[in-house]
């Protein structure tokens, strides 16, 4: 395999700013300011249809503001270049599609798009990032198959292996753990925090689990109706009215034993009142 030198990424500010967003004329988000923490792993969190997967469409340029703005170093993100854009932001939207027949080894290569113009081709740089792509998402045995005969796990790793090719320095992520299960969960989270910690990487996701969420981010954005109630370090932010105002829902807020993080534990209509079990013997 050949060594990819692996480089800090450089700094870039991505904003929000009083950001108004919708479908069809029907508001989802209104008046919504959001810096992302540079070099950080922040999550955003929140009950269905709260607008987290609208707010990450808003912010990676694939959904026009209805008012307010999205910078990208200070410059509004709808007036730079989609192939610009791309050079700096990696996008893993909630249910990608890819052209029927196509193989996985040519998914990724796709990735290297931005980097390719009239002066530059394909290079021996674009074959290392695939190739590294493929090993960091466990996927180069699946570097000749079609992408239509592999399971909904494999292809959630292909989509992210073909992310990490492009060689982001903000990458974005709606529901990243689609599919996958409980293992391969944690190998996708481990990696996208190990981009982080090494590269730099500012990382941006979508995620339904609290406790993952609360887990793996540096940073965490909580939703609710379209608005941002709550933001800033797990261990600052996540308490049991929090998740009652957020979710609806009553829990008891513990400490992670593996971590040290807080841990979301539901109470239920069924064990609220329940004693706790004896100890076996």
């Amino acid at each position: 395999m050949t060594d990819v030198t692996v480089a800090r990424k450089p700094r870039h500010t991505l904003r929000a700013e009083n950001l108004g967003l919708a479908y069809d004329g029907r508001p989802v988000i209104q008046g919504l300011d959001l810096t992302v923490p540079d070099g950080q792993v922040t999550v955003i969190v929140g009950a269905n249809a709260c607008g987290k997967s609208t707010l990450l469409r808003g912010i990676s340029r694939l959904l026009k503001p209805a008012s307010g703005r999205v910078t990208l170093d200070g410059r509004d993100i709808h007036a730079q270049t989609a192939k610009d854009v791309a050079r700096t932001i990696g996008i893993l939207p909630q249910s990608p599609t890819a052209p029927e027949g196509i193989t996985v080894a040519d998914l990724v290569g796709r990735g290297r798009y931005p980097h390719q113009g009239w002066f530059r081709q394909w290079t021996s740089t674009d074959d290392a990032q695939v190739t590294e792509a493929l090993r960091a998402t466990d996927t180069a045995q699946l570097a000749s198959r079609r992408i239509e005969e592999l399971s909904g796990g494999q292809r959630q790793r292909v989509w992210i292996a073909m992310v990490l090719a492009q060689d982001p320095d903000i990458l974005l992520l709606d529901e990243p753990t689609t599919f996958l299960d409980v293992t391969h969960q944690i190998e996708v989270l481990d990696l996208l925090t190990d981009l982080n910690r090494s590269r730099g990487t500012t990382v941006v996701m979508v995620l339904h689990d609290l406790n993952l969420a609360a887990r793996y981010a540096d940073h965490i954005v909580v939703m609710a109706a379209g608005r941002i109630i709550a933001s800033g370090p797990p261990a600052e932010v996540i308490s049991a009215e929090l998740v009652q105002n957020a979710f609806a829902l009553e829990s008891r807020v513990v400490t992670d034993p593996v971590c040290g993080a807080p841990m979301v534990v539901p109470v239920g209509r069924f064990h609220g009142g329940a004693a706790p079990a004896a100890p076996p013997g």
